[in-house]
């Protein structure tokens, strides 16, 4: 066995130094350059070696004359006596060394740290910061979104970390995004599934997480391994996390729960997306009401204690507020209740969940309001008939498309799906819990053609959704396949004088006004739709749960009604009578929408009015509709 010597233990410890940085090599040469002093100091001590013509010095007499040489070389340019000289040229060489070496790491560190900095490889000191893992074409609506959300808070932060240059994601949001306000934004370079990387950017001290679905093959995985990371970290803080995570397969959703954990808000990009293309294609302008809800430059979602309805009815509860809308209640044990019976009494520790353009906008009306009850209508039951609807085109959402129109249809409706996919035949015959009252049919054909489309006799279907080639092709050839189907639809619709019901997925937002121009009833803007969710997960805990309710059939869903059906319109009615006429048939009124909008639309929201002021009167027409909370 080798014995271990002095030497190569300081040879090992200068190893590790080396390896341990700037700071450490500036240890070792402050220790070579005390110790020549100290040798040099005793040499001159013992010798009794001295100037030429001095006196002899002692030790600490020899030590500072040795610093002295050692720090400054011109210093022994008067030094008598060859002796003397001696010593002092073999400190003076010593120093020149020590402080040339000092000169080459204190240099080499410098530009390591620039490099450091450069790459984004420097830890966040930031606090109370909200993070954004991975990237992807969602990350601008993301980061314009919790812009606005940030204008009231101090010193707003958001922090990058992607598998991505720093320097080019900051060239790209400065592209895509003008105008950042009083948010600051810092990209880091990392690995965000790896322990290391992810504590450069601090998430102990993290106001809010938001983990994107990446651009690549195992999208999800990486996802979970993200949130694995996080929560398992033992290194962590103690108090929870409030994590917002985009997850594309439903099948992965039960093992990220397991994962995340009660600190993880899953945000399933492809069924929200899906539900709301079905929603919105039986009711057209639906789109706009949910993003109205997730929009932070609009009225949107809060959950807070009420204590002053403590001890109402929930039916009393949403008459006692004018510039708010109550819609549900969050009780002790964190369970989300939307729309729940009218007598059902609010209790203490429950929070209430209103629609309101501010949280300081939330408060009872200070007046009373006058309801008039004699506009009120009895109740119209429809019964549900079958319906013919087309579906152009084809992504990996065409099947819970399918699956989801299924369970909303009477029976013997029908469900015509033509797309220019080679393998659509065998994606549509595997497509599982189809229910009986819906028959599907397929059609390879390009949906581009005008030819083509005409052979499908698209004026005999009630409705007609479009959905982008997005598995395929980019999101922008996928949107320009979508518009030039979109405009042969127009002029179908043209040739035979006939209103088609047209619902048209967009992935890019900015393809959005150019697609007014065709005329469909909505679009559903896929990106956009899945970036509201999660700035909003990120601000509120319970958005998941709430739209989790709101998109699920055994919940209670946001539906579009004729304004005929609950008031009379031939003259001025309060919002609090529209919401009477709502509570007598166990519904909350949200909103309305116009079929004639007037005025300036900046916003995109086609007439569409959610969390009107109650108290304000309106002359209804007979063709709005109005936006309805209901189970039915």
């Amino acid at each position: 066995m080798k014995t271990i010597t002095w030497r190569d233990r300081l040879r090992y410890q200068f190893d590790r130094s080396m390896a341990a940085g700037p700071i450490a090599l500036i240890g070792w040469l402050a220790v070579i350059s005390l110790i020549v002093i100290i040798l040099a100091g005793l040499f001159l001590a013992i010798t009794g070696i001295a100037p030429e013509g001095g006196e002899r010095v002692s030790f600490i007499e020899g030590a500072w004359e040795s610093l002295m040489r050692t720090m400054d070389a011109g210093t022994m340019g008067g030094d008598a006596g060859w002796s003397f000289r001696g010593v002092s040229l073999a400190v003076t060489v010593a120093g020149i060394f020590v402080f040339s070496a000092l000169i080459g790491v204190l240099s080499s560190g410098l530009d390591e740290k620039l490099d450091e900095l450069r790459k984004g490889r420097s830890h966040v000191l930031e606090k109370d910061h909200t993070i954004i893992f991975n990237w992807s074409s969602s990350i601008f609506d993301i980061i314009s979104e919790l812009v606005i959300a940030n204008q009231s808070r101090r010193n707003p932060r958001i922090v990058i970390m992607a598998s991505k240059d720093k320097v080019e994601m900051e060239d790209e949001i400065a592209d895509k995004i003008a105008d950042l306000g009083n948010t600051r934004i810092i990209c880091r370079s990392g690995d965000p599934t790896d322990l290391y990387d992810v504590n450069i950017v601090n998430p102990q001290a993290s106001r809010s997480i938001i983990v994107l679905s990446p651009e690549s093959d195992y999208a999800d995985s990486e996802v979970i391994k993200t949130v694995l990371a996080l929560v398992n970290d033992p290194e962590r803080r103690k108090e929870p996390y409030q994590i917002a995570a985009e997850i594309r397969d439903a099948k992965n959703a039960e093992v990220a729960r397991i994962v995340g954990g009660a600190e993880l808000q899953l945000v399933l990009a492809d069924e929200l997306i899906s539900r709301i293309v079905v929603s919105s294609s039986r009711q057209a302008g639906l789109s706009a009401v949910y993003t109205e809800l997730l929009d932070f430059d609009g009225s949107e979602i809060y959950a807070v204690e009420q204590p002053e309805i403590v001890g109402k009815s929930f039916g009393n509860a949403v008459m006692a507020y004018d510039t708010s809308t109550l819609i549900g209640i969050c009780d002790t044990a964190g369970i989300v209740q939307l729309n729940p019976p009218t007598n059902r009494v609010i209790v203490a520790g429950e929070r209430a969940i209103l629609i309101a353009e501010d949280d300081a906008t939330i408060k009872l009306r200070g007046a009373d309001f006058a309801v008039d009850r004699a506009a009120v209508r009895h109740h119209v039951h429809r019964d549900p008939v079958p319906e013919r609807m087309l579906l152009l085109g084809w992504n990996r959402r065409g099947s819970i498309i399918t699956q989801e129109l299924s369970r909303y249809v009477a029976p013997g409706s029908e469900l015509m799906i033509a797309a220019n996919t080679p393998d659509l035949h065998t994606e549509v015959a595997g497509i599982a819990n189809i229910k009986e009252n819906l028959t599907v049919r397929c059609a390879v054909l390009d949906t581009t053609n005008r030819t083509a489309l005409d052979a499908l006799d698209v004026p005999a279907y009630d409705h007609v959704l479009v959905l982008g080639y997005s598995d395929h092709m980019a999101a922008q050839p996928a949107d320009t396949a979508t518009l030039v189907t979109l405009l042969q639809l127009r002029k179908i619709a043209d040739a035979a004088n006939k209103h088609i019901g047209i619902v048209s997925e967009m992935i890019d937002v900015r393809n959005r006004n150019l697609a007014a121009v065709t005329r469909a009833d909505d679009f559903v803007v896929s990106n956009k739709l899945v970036s509201l969710m999660l700035a909003q997960a990120s601000e509120n805990e319970l958005m998941a749960q709430i739209f989790g309710e709101l998109l699920d059939e055994d919940g209670s869903e946001i539906y579009m009604r004729p304004v005929t059906d609950y008031i009379a319109t031939d003259g001025p009615v309060n919002f609090y009578t529209v919401n009477l006429a709502a509570l007598i048939r166990g519904e909350v009124a949200l909103g309305y929408s116009r079929a004639n909008p007037v005025g300036h639309d900046p916003r995109n929201m086609g007439g569409v009015v959610v969390n009107p002021v109650k108290s304000d009167m309106v002359t209804f027409g007979p063709n709005d509709r109005l936006i309805i909370l209901s189970r039915n």
